[in-house]
């Protein structure tokens, strides 16, 4: 390139700086207008281009015919010319297919995390986060935020645990999910999406949800209704009472916590309702297999209970309602604490149906994990199944089964 006095007088400054912007768009560019122009800067650009006559306060200028004469005047084409006078050339478009790249990338991982898919009801929560935007627009610190947040959810439902007690155990800050922390917002959405309820609107609402979910919850209102049980320690005595006599147990968390698992048995019966161990208790008396409530979602009790029955072997075989929410309750469970589903597949919930056309509605119905058939069942017949309709026949397979004490002699 030879020396190139005369090109970077301020007259041509307009010139190069409309080119250099417009190469800079990473597009194909044929011709740049420039302007507007003052009488010097009009001349300075007829005579670069060897006009017989000036360009008006606008000119359009023909990027191959100022490259020509760039060749022949300095032998440089015009990207080496502009990037020589005011540096580098940006390419725009390439950095938009890249972080629009990015964010693609960014959406297919919120949606395909493990939590999110264990828990389809989710999905809204992911939509609602991908509607509100990149925070800060960067993707990077959206991907942060959105780890943090969902590495709390699946800690969740806690043990009773105080929220800074979480927030250190899972973030290593105690004040990570204080009121008005991004990532207490993004988890309180999430269980709002996750319990089916609004998005709490004050201090009360929001101690409300983390409580549903086992945070600053005490050990003695937590309570889960268990039979048929027997095991050692403490709660262990107390399911063993019970059982003996035939009693449906109300063992609260400080009683789960005081629990020996050792000897426990090889299947757990886990139903949703309290009615179905009513009746177990008046089918089988003190014969009744191992049979555990959750009352709807799993307080902090029957979490703990759950997973320590799992962690010593036992195997939990999930039943609940045929519905929406009866659907998302089970997910959950079998998410938190390992159980596989019993009784809970398409042909059990035909079946269960018969031929009802009328009946409680199924409500909102969001994907079963364990089978992918089971929403689109339900919402094609529209009609909730309780699990009350099925106990009896739920119960004769257990007495086929063969009925197991459970647990320690």
């Amino acid at each position: 390139m030879r020396s190139l006095n005369g090109l970077d007088s301020a007259a041509l400054r307009p010139l190069w700086l409309a080119v250099h912007d417009r190469l800079s768009s990473g597009r194909p560019v044929s011709r740049v207008k420039v302007g507007p122009l003052d009488e010097e800067e009009r001349s300075a650009v007829a005579d670069l281009l060897g006009a017989d006559r000036l360009p008006g306060r606008y000119a359009t200028v023909s990027v191959a015919g100022l490259d020509e004469v760039l060749r022949e005047s300095v032998e440089a084409g015009v990207r080496e010319v502009v990037v020589a006078l005011l540096g580098p050339l940006d390419d725009r478009a390439g950095r938009r297919a890249l972080a629009t790249g990015a964010r693609v990338e960014l959406w297919a991982w919120l949606a395909g995390h493990p939590v999110v898919t264990a828990q389809p009801v989710l999905r809204e929560w992911v939509d609602a986060v991908r509607r509100a935007g990149l925070v800060g627009g960067s993707v990077e610190r959206t991907r942060d935020e959105l780890d943090r947040a969902l590495r709390v959810v699946a800690a969740l439902p806690a043990t009773g645990v105080p929220l800074p007690v979480l927030a250190e155990a899972v973030l290593g800050d105690p004040h990570a999910l204080d009121e008005g922390a991004r990532c207490a917002g993004l988890v309180l959405r999430a269980l709002a999406a996750l319990y089916g309820v609004d998005l709490p609107g004050d201090a009360q609402e929001r101690r409300a949800l983390w409580e549903c979910a086992g945070v600053v919850e005490d050990e003695l209102s937590s309570v889960v209704l268990v039979t048929g049980l027997r095991l050692g320690g403490v709660g262990g005595g107390v399911l063993r009472v019970c059982a003996d006599a035939g009693h449906v147990a109300a063992l609260t968390l400080a009683q789960v916590r005081a629990t020996s698992f050792v000897g426990a048995p090889e299947d757990v019966w886990v139903f949703e309702n309290p009615s179905v161990l009513a009746v177990a208790v008046a089918r089988f008396g003190a014969s009744c297999p191992p049979v555990v409530c959750t009352s709807g979602w799993p307080n902090s009790a029957v979490v703990v209970l759950l997973r320590g029955l799992a962690a010593a072997g036992a195997t939990l075989r999930y039943h609940g309602d045929f519905d929406g929410e009866g659907v998302r309750i089970a997910a959950h469970v079998m998410a938190r604490t390992g159980a596989v589903p019993w009784r809970m597949a398409t042909d059990d919930y035909l079946l269960a149906l018969g031929g009802a056309r009328v009946g409680t509605s199924v409500g909102r119905v969001t994907e079963a994990p364990w089978d992918g058939g089971l929403a689109g069942a339900m919402r094609e017949h529209g009609v909730a199944v309780p699990e009350e309709r099925v106990t009896a026949r739920l119960l004769d397979e257990l007495d086929d089964r063969g009925r197991d004490a459970g647990g320690l002699p």
